[in-house]
């Protein structure tokens, strides 16, 4: 060896192959397993396929079909993670510059329907006169006629229900709906049923429907470290007076960590959906129109949640502030300031008494209804009262780069677990994580949380076992952080179509394309003869009689997807201009469609 070679070798040691046949050497060499994956992701193949067994009613044949186990994180199937969101990017990119209203119109009901709606307006009428008459037999017999025909409703081409399922509702606790006087006052105006954006003369001659992106974020819970940015022609620096990089160790951390409020912190990540779905109902009230929207949620550097939004239309910016200023959620609970047990020593469950007690006297805590019955005092005050904080907008023109690069700036995290962007990458940065998630494990989740029993209540429904600090709810898990509602917000009338919806029109638009030459996997589920489902489907267990193993199924889709895919370029190259590609750079169904 060289004076080189042993120069740059660590420890100066010899840096020389692994022998031949060796175990370093066969520790090397690449996994059968990992390259199933990968070839499989590069052709966008689930990982994980289902097998279902279709079995044909009329012949009894059974088969084995494939189904995508349509899962929405990279880390479970990349495939059907990028897939998923790349749906999203076609239903966010078709809703946002609508020129007409998405809202169906429901169809008039058939005069079947209505017949059986007037019986049923009958058997009520006959029903509150035995009530009256005190006819208990007849009112037992109307009930059974009513259910019955209730069932029948339900299976007809009817949407909803005629009446609530439960005759004697539970009695609701009302709440006093008078704004606080410490939250400024909104403008509120009637709510039209208009959802596309105003339409604004350019100096062209043409007509601009400009629509938004909104950022939403949380309040401050103490100064933490931030990166530089640029500012006055120089940079800005953070404020404890350094110049952080974009992957500097101390970003998102507190500056100063014993002022730092990470309950407020924890809470607000709790009560953040419910912040957001207030927030969108003053907006449309403030507006005076029926505003669409479509975003997700992600957390911060400093792990805080918070959310980016598309808006079809535009609304001034200083509405947008107002309104976030004026936006809260209280959350009527009993009080949880203070704990009065410890984890290490809480109630204990008494059998005899069916409650849990204080462990040095004995005496049953208060239940969760006589709590919330304290609360119906006049003076009470809210347990916590969440609100926003500040507020980006800036608008976004149609068919621009800046549109696109903005659908896919929100949707950039959605294959990955709320906090995988967020994941501790210095000592500093897990201590923040470490006592936040602290703070989350011992604050009331729900009404059924056990952590009630630190602060001297029973949960709604108490029962033997129960754990404080060590409650299974999402809020409490590490992957959550304390935001348990959904990531992806879509308002109904974005783009007057569900998931579903878009799925069905690029399996439309690839079977156009192909004019026939690719049948459908699932075939006619339907015999058209008597309209009777022919086909009935049951999921195969792995190792069943007939069910190949998960990697003979994924080399076979391999082998499928590629054909398919050659077939739909040579199809698209037959004819290229037979079927018009939709919105989006160069039309989004060859993106998107599956075939299937």
């Amino acid at each position: 060896m060289t004076v080189q070679e042993l120069a740059s070798s660590p420890a100066g040691l010899p840096t020389t192959e692994p022998r031949p046949g060796s175990r370093a050497a066969r520790m090397r060499q690449p996994l059968a397993a990992d390259a199933l994956r990968l070839v499989a992701e590069t052709h966008g193949v689930c990982v994980r396929p289902l097998a279902i067994r279709r079995i044909d009613t009329h012949t009894g044949q059974a088969d084995v079909i494939e189904v995508p186990c349509g899962a929405r994180l990279a880390s479970k199937c990349k495939p059907c993670a990028e897939r998923n969101r790349r749906l999203r990017l076609q239903q966010m990119r078709e809703g946002w510059h609508l020129v007409d209203e998405p809202a169906v119109r429901p169809d008039r009901p058939g005069e079947d329907v209505l017949s059986m709606v007037r019986t049923r307006a009958h058997l009520e009428f006959a029903r509150a006169e035995a009530e009256r008459e005190g006819e208990w037999e007849q009112l037992a017999d109307i009930d059974g006629a009513i259910a019955e025909l209730d069932e029948a409703l339900s299976t007809s081409s009817l949407r909803g229900h005629l009446t609530p399922a439960d005759r004697k509702a539970e009695p609701r606790r009302a709440r006093s709906t008078k704004r606080r006087q410490d939250t400024p006052d909104l403008p509120r105006l009637p709510v039209s049923t208009r959802t596309v954006g105003r339409a604004y003369a350019g100096r062209d001659g043409k007509a601009h429907r400009p629509s938004m992106l909104v950022s939403l974020t949380l309040g401050s819970h103490g100064r933490v470290h931030s990166a530089a940015r640029a500012w006055r022609g120089g940079m800005r620096p953070c404020e404890c007076g350094q110049l952080h990089g974009q992957r500097d160790p101390q970003l998102g951390t507190p500056i100063d960590p014993t002022s730092y409020d990470y309950r407020r912190a924890a809470l607000d990540a709790i009560h953040f959906a419910r912040v957001l779905d207030r927030w969108w109902q003053n907006l449309r009230r403030a507006g005076g129109w029926n505003v669409q929207y479509a975003g997700c949620v992600e957390l911060q550097r400093r792990l805080a949640p918070h959310g980016h939004f598309a808006i079809r239309g535009t609304l001034p910016r200083r509405l947008l502030k107002q309104v976030a200023a004026a936006t809260y959620h209280q959350v009527w609970w009993p009080s949880f300031d203070e704990a009065v047990y410890t984890v290490e020593n809480p109630p204990t469950w008494d059998a005899d008494a069916g409650a849990y007690v204080d462990p040095k006297t004995g005496q049953p805590l208060s239940s969760w209804q006589a709590a919330l019955d304290a609360l119906d005092d006049e003076d009470a005050r809210p347990a916590y009262v969440a609100r926003l904080g500040t507020i980006d907008a800036r608008g976004v023109a149609q068919g621009t780069r800046d549109a696109e690069r903005s659908i896919r700036y929100v949707t950039k995290y959605l294959t990955k677990d709320l906090t995988e962007e967020s994941q501790p990458r210095s000592d500093d940065q897990q201590a923040h994580f470490d006592r936040l998630h602290a703070e989350l494990s011992t604050l009331p989740c729900s009404p059924t949380c056990a952590n009630w029993l630190l602060y001297g209540v029973q949960p709604d429904g108490a029962a033997a076992g129960l754990v404080p600090g060590r409650c299974s709810g999402k809020v409490h898990q590490p992957r959550t952080l304390g935001f348990t509602g959904r990531r992806v917000l879509v308002s109904r009338q974005w783009s007057g179509k569900t998931l579903a919806d878009h799925r069905a029109d690029n399996r439309a638009w690839v079977r156009a394309i192909l004019a026939g030459s690719v049948d459908d996997d699932q075939g006619d589920a339907t015999d058209p003869a008597d309209g009777v489902k022919r086909y009935r489907f049951e999921l195969a267990r792995p190792g069943s009689p007939g069910v190949p193993s998960v990697e003979h199924r994924i080399l076979r889709s391999i082998s499928a997807r590629i054909q398919w895919r050659a077939q739909l370029n040579a199809a698209r190259q037959r004819s290229p201009g037979a079927v018009p590609a939709t919105t989006g750079e160069g039309g989004h169904h060859g993106e998107h469609g599956d075939g299937g």
